[in-house]
């Protein structure tokens, strides 16, 4: 009997495992805003991971922060399971959660599924990863964890990423702390004056950096939401396409941005 807001095709006793259905397949509030929020960051990923495909690549995918790994169980069950080719790699620094995540797979026989207990630096020279990856994703990853992906993505040469940021505090914390030399450098500093905009506007300009950094890199972007503000605070969704030629003054002007609001001290992590 079908269920409503669950794909036809999708597993139940997947989403049973993951506590989005409960044992007698009933799903709550809070579980159809998850499955909303995954079902629709698919959306955006089936796509991708059909022309990776169709370009005759391997078609691999690299969850990263992937926690109790929705995304990935969810992708490898709608789009994975009815085909030969492709795999999905979950990288989480919770020991546990890794640990559970391999014993659902094992019992799913989803066997193109492996799950790494690693760090990003781990994760970028790790012998169990291949040297490039097609698909990078990182939902809800918090506040660096997002920076993190992004590095493991540039060193693994993605055609893709797929980012959808969360609680954002490094820059804001920054522009917290310099906040009186700022006063007398650019009035642009009243936009974070007040402690609620330092934290909004903080998490504002740290995905417009990511956006510049990308660029820079030879992506293009779209950005958007990921779904409706009534669902989650926590909304964008940054999807880049690497084409080889990088947007040409946007190191310039990720450079001049943090120079001008005294964030030069993290242009290592966003001008690497």
């Amino acid at each position: 009997m079908a269920i409503p807001d669950v794909k036809p095709e999708q597993s139940i006793e997947l989403l049973k495992e993951l506590h989005i259905l409960t044992r007698d397949g009933k799903l709550n509030q809070d579980s159809r805003r998850k499955l909303k929020q995954v079902y629709h960051l698919y959306h955006f990923i089936e796509p991708l991971m059909a022309e990776a495909l169709a370009e005759g690549r391997p078609l691999t995918l690299a969850d990263h922060g992937a926690g109790k790994s929705y995304l990935g169980f969810i992708l490898y069950d709608l789009f994975l399971k009815s085909r030969d080719v492709g795999h999905v790699y979950g990288i989480e620094t919770r020991e546990e959660l890794v640990a559970r995540s391999r014993e659902l797979a094992a019992r799913l026989g989803f066997a193109r599924m492996s799950f790494l207990n690693l760090s990003v630096e781990q994760s970028i020279d790790a012998g169990e990863l291949p040297e490039t990856i097609d698909i990078v994703t990182a939902l809800h990853a918090c506040n660096t964890a997002t920076d993190d992906a992004i590095r493991f993505a540039l060193a693994k040469k993605a055609r893709f990423i797929v980012l959808v940021p969360c609680c954002q505090a490094e820059v804001a914390s920054v522009l917290r702390k310099h906040k009186n030399q700022s006063f007398g450098k650019t009035p642009l500093s009243e936009i974070w004056r007040h402690p609620i905009h330092t934290r909004e506007f903080g998490s504002q300009i740290t995905n417009v950096l990511r956006c510049l950094q990308l660029e820079a890199h030879g992506y293009q972007l779209t950005v958007t939401e990921l779904v409706g503000w009534e669902h989650s605070m926590k909304n964008e969704l940054i999807v880049a396409r690497h084409s080889g030629a990088p947007r040409g003054n946007a190191r310039e002007r990720l450079a001049a941005i943090l120079d001008e609001l005294n964030l030069s001290e993290l242009a290592p992590r966003f001008l690497a």
